[in-house]
């Protein structure tokens, strides 16, 4: 069977999940970026640098790992590594809640801190080069669909 190609107006291209999809592989595409350039400049991941972010922003510079887990978008497990690794790099440590000993936290260090202020101005600079930029970093995909793409799904989020 052969098929037409679609087009601007076809639901296969028009629809919400096709922007959808776009947006993604855009996101996709400048978290990669950011991944590879926090590693090659700050030795530090991006969900690394994520979680460090999350950790510091809260009270007592401390998160449950269930709900770090959920803030970073990572399940029970793959948090539970991700806290180990900031240990092992001393940007955070773990500890028990006193009222409940199953309770887990991940706190950030004075060493996650100073790490955080580091990088946070040239992380910005950075997203904003990535996405001020887009067809320059990221030449495969067509920037103006993905504008579009962007107004679809930006239309279909209702507050």
């Amino acid at each position: 069977m052969h098929m037409q190609p679609s087009t601007p107006e076809t639901p296969l291209e028009g629809g919400a999940s096709a922007a959808w999809s776009k947006v993604a592989a855009f996101a996709s595409a400048v978290d990669a970026s950011l991944d590879r350039w926090l590693a090659d400049t700050h030795r530090v991941g991006l969900t690394e640098f994520r979680a460090l972010t999350f950790l510091s922003q809260a009270s007592d510079r401390e998160l449950r790992v269930n709900d770090l887990a959920q803030r970073v978008g990572l399940n029970q497990s793959s948090a539970t590594r991700l806290v180990s690794r900031l240990e092992t790099k001393g940007l955070a440590y773990r500890d028990v809640c006193p009222d409940d000993g199953r309770g887990v936290y991940a706190v950030i260090t004075e060493e996650g801190e100073t790490l955080l202020r580091e990088v946070r101005a040239p992380y910005e600079d950075r997203v904003q080069e990535l996405l001020g930029k887009a067809s320059v970093h990221f030449p495969h995909l067509d920037v103006e669909r993905l504008g579009h793409a962007l107004s679809k799904v930006e239309s279909l989020v209702t507050p």
